[in-house]
């Protein structure tokens, strides 16, 4: 187009001067019909032009998504991992700090002369075990019964009232024992 626009002015420059303005109406018009003609073109294949552009504007908006749901599951992994170190880190500081603090309270307590539960314990293993051996020995003492226990028995079976006074008695000597460890020792 624009050869023939040089080649028209070149011829232009021979003949008189209306046939230049000849040859730039001309290719004014050219251009204009061009242009419709590309707004025809447009308007007629415009909507398979608009419906590709969607289909492409999908696909990378499908990709697009797909990234950041990598990105984000990726992130969140990694926030994940280091939460779970840092809660290790805190609970190892938490368990030495709850260890130390325990140590020392054991130790107050036994300055103090505060028996532990595993002392408790094994006292009570101790008891459990004598309570074993006078429960044998009990055994043992009824199958040859003595005198002293058949009277005994004998008279908390029949309720007498020799039996009530000798177990007031014996009630009353311990009492006294008693108060003697309490009583305050005598000046001199």
């Amino acid at each position: 187009m624009l050869k023939k626009a040089r080649e028209a002015r070149d011829a232009g420059k021979d003949s008189s001067g209306k046939e230049p303005s000849k040859s730039v109406l001309e290719s004014s018009r050219q251009i204009w019909l061009a242009g419709l003609g590309a707004f025809s073109r447009a308007q007629a294949e415009g909507t398979k032009v608009f419906e590709a552009l969607v289909a492409q504007g999908e696909a990378v908006e499908t990709k697009t998504r797909r990234a950041a749901a990598d990105t984000a599951t990726a992130a969140r992994h990694a926030a994940q991992s280091t939460a779970r170190e840092v809660q290790q880190m805190a609970g190892g500081t938490w368990d030495k700090l709850e260890k130390v603090f325990e140590d020392r309270v054991a130790r107050a307590l036994s300055r103090l002369g505060v028996h532990t539960q595993s002392d408790v314990e094994r006292l009570s293993q101790r008891v459990d075990a004598l309570a074993d051996a006078v429960n044998a020995l009990i055994k043992t003492n009824d199958a040859v019964p003595s005198p002293d226990v058949t009277v005994r028995r004998g008279r908390r079976a029949a309720g007498s009232d020799a039996a009530a006074s000798a177990t007031a008695a014996d009630t009353a000597k311990t009492k006294a024992r008693a108060s003697r460890k309490r009583a305050p020792p005598a000046k001199s």
